[in-house]
């Protein structure tokens, strides 16, 4: 399977919060709108440097729909293969992350591998194949393996799709010789940025109406899953975010407070 290709499209952003990341349908503009109200809002650019401007909003700004979308995201175990949208829309997403996500000194490490449907299934029957190697090797328990260990694998592949998400060694190593002084922090920037990837496709998803979580079963799985995708043995697995209809709804963690892990100072 290729690596999804970069879909340069344009993202329209709804007001609704299940439409943030813009793949809902378009709005036309409301009549009630007054050519005078139109122009106001076009002529409400701030001028921000000499190379370019930034678009004032005509409203209040609001983080309401991020706030909602963080709220909702859960660990969701129970998945099923019902999808609310098209393959496409997925890739869209996907696309999204890579183009929009940050990098430290703009590394662009972050690689992504998209499974659906039967690739996905495979995957995890290469995951349990493994474990099932081990239970032989007497190394998993047997009674670990079927009481604990398959039931959950069984319920990954039982979703829609895995989302791979890996580094690119070859997209750090220059930046530590350019700039030495900073060559022990690339590898825990490389992470950072993939962690970010992580969470935007994982509220992404939640905003399409999936259920996902985030595994890890590297390094167990590198080198039969590089095998199958031909994917390049260099590149590093960091987690696997696995997807599909939730089954069931997402449950409450408690939190500890705010005031512990907060400080605000010079606040107005």
């Amino acid at each position: 399977m290729a690596v999804p290709r970069v879909l340069a499209r344009r993202v329209f952003r709804s007001s609704s919060s299940s439409s943030l990341f813009g793949f809902a349908a378009v709005n036309t503009p409301s009549p009630l709108v007054t050519t005078t109200a139109a122009a106001a809002a076009t002529s409400a650019v701030r001028s921000f440097s000499s190379t370019g401007s930034v678009k004032m909003p005509s409203q209040m700004p609001s983080s309401g729909a991020l706030v909602d979308l963080a709220k909702g995201r859960h660990s969701i175990y129970k998945l099923g293969k019902n999808s609310p949208v098209p393959d496409e829309k997925i890739e869209e997403l996907v696309n999204q992350a890579i183009l929009n996500v940050p990098s430290a000194f703009n590394t662009q490490s972050t690689r992504l591998v998209v499974l659906l449907h039967k690739e996905h299934e495979r995957l995890w029957d290469i995951t349990m194949d493994l474990f099932q190697a081990r239970v032989k090797e007497g190394t998993l328990p047997e009674e670990m393996w079927k009481n604990q260990t398959q039931p959950k694998l069984q319920g990954f592949k039982n979703g829609l799709g895995t989302i791979l998400f890996y580094e690119d060694p070859a997209h750090i190593e220059p930046f530590k010789e350019k700039f030495p002084t900073y060559k022990d922090q690339f590898e825990p920037w490389a992470h950072h940025t993939n962690a970010m990837h992580q969470y935007f496709l994982w509220i992404g998803l939640e905003s399409l109406g999936f259920g996902a979580n985030l595994q890890h079963y590297n390094p167990l799985i590198d080198a039969p899953v590089a095998k199958q995708w031909e994917i390049p043995t260099d590149w590093r697995l960091i987690s696997q975010l696995v997807f599909g209809s939730p089954g069931v709804e997402g449950q409450e963690k408690p939190k500890k407070p705010v005031e512990e892990r907060v400080k605000v100072y010079g606040k107005l």
